[in-house]
């Protein structure tokens, strides 16, 4: 479903469908739901690849970069454990780096196997992660996001990275694997002393809404904290209800962990949550009942975190110049509103800044009103626009 939010901005919906014909795409080259899993592929295969990685008997997941890139990249890990199980080949999965915590989390880590095949290893993960281990390895994989195109089968497109990056490796090693979309791992939750003190403080009770703040690129996709407690108050108010929001910013100077309440408004009571470590508040989305946030690592999070019974709060990523489809998991509860510009991205599979396509107007983002952002997010908890 895709709606008007205001002038110049619209709302996507993650569970559209998009069709092959609507967007520029690569085809893939054989329709999937024709081929039984398990089948050789009627492209070749990567030989050279599939020769290596058939003699490893370790995976090293190693990511360094951002953790937007190491998520959206995660159904690459979750490939290559398919086809390996697929060739009952036994390995064991080790996560190492800044996200090794969360990863393991995540069900594409194992225990190592009884007998491995061998000791050779194979390093998956992004260019820092893969080049720090190369005389370490037999293969090394790189997950670049900007290498993936925008794939076609079966009639649809799959703009999203976890798509892109599933069905990448799916076609090197020539043989079709039994993962369907969405391609993006969950994260379940986990205990988190951090959390159950947020909720003995009052803070996860009624409606409780999430709004990342954190951005590594501030003066491009920061919304600012004020236009994030006006569209809280806008919420509230039309919601009749109070309502208590949680403001999710980045790292401090101190590098530790800062939490602070700010005056409450008239409907909204406010706490700021600072350099909180990603499993805790991997841990902490789920209870929410709305997560808003800009095109950001940890807005890509909330989507992938879900409660104990499988369940979380509708996402919605804001997007001013990159493509919405591009950088999103994929989820059916990731939803994105955004502009023009990012939709001209989405079509025609491109990005601002690899293609160095300058907008006609400097795109911020205060082309997201809060009060037409608010509207879709009352849609999104009512059921409307989902």
């Amino acid at each position: 479903m895709t709606t008007v939010a205001s002038a110049g901005v619209r709302f996507h919906s993650g569970s559209q469908a998009i069709p092959a014909a609507a967007v520029h795409t690569t085809p893939l080259g054989y329709d999937r739901d024709d081929i039984p899993v398990g089948t050789p592929l009627p492209v070749p295969a990567s030989a050279a690849l599939v020769d290596r990685l058939s003699g490893c008997g370790e995976i090293e997941v190693a990511f360094e970069g951002k953790l937007g890139d190491t998520l959206l990249a995660l159904s690459t890990v979750r490939a290559l454990l398919d086809w390996l199980r697929l060739r009952s080949i036994p390995v064991a999965v080790r996560p190492v780096g800044p996200y090794a915590a969360l990863m393991a989390r995540s069900g594409l880590v194992t225990r190592t196997p009884a007998t491995a095949l061998s000791g050779r290893r194979a390093v998956i993960g992004d260019r820092a992660g893969v080049e720090a281990r190369a005389s370490e390895s037999v293969v090394g994989l790189v997950c670049d996001p900007g290498a993936p195109p925008c794939w076609s089968s079966d009639g649809c497109a799959h703009p999203d990275l976890p798509s892109r990056n599933y069905l990448a490796l799916e076609r090197r090693l020539g043989i079709r694997l039994p993962g369907t979309a969405p391609f993006a791992p969950l994260f379940p939750t986990v205990p988190s002393e951090l959390v159950e003190e947020v909720h003995a403080m009052g803070w996860l009770n009624g409606l409780t809404i999430a709004a990342i703040a954190a951005t590594s690129w501030p003066e491009r996709k920061d919304y600012t904290a004020q236009r994030y407690i006006e569209l809280a108050e806008l919420i509230a108010e039309r919601w009749q209800s109070q309502a208590r929001l949680l403001l999710i910013g980045g790292g401090t100077d101190s590098s530790g962990i800062r939490i602070t309440t700010e005056i409450p408004r008239r409907h909204v009571q406010i706490l700021r949550l600072d350099g909180v470590p990603a499993d805790h508040l991997a841990s902490l989305f789920p209870r929410c009942q709305l997560v808003v946030g800009n095109d950001t690592g940890l807005t890509h999070l909330a989507a992938m975190a879900r409660g104990r019974d499988g369940a979380g709060p509708p996402v919605v990523g804001l997007y001013a110049r990159h493509s919405h489809s591009k950088w999103r998991t994929g989820l059916p509860h990731h939803h994105a509103v955004a502009t023009d510009l990012s939709d001209r991205m989405h079509q025609g599979d491109l990005c601002p800044v690899r293609d160095a396509i300058a907008p006609n107007t400097d795109i911020h983002m205060n082309a997201f009103p809060p009060a037409a952002l608010a509207q879709v997010c009352l849609d999104l908890l009512n059921g409307v626009s989902a």
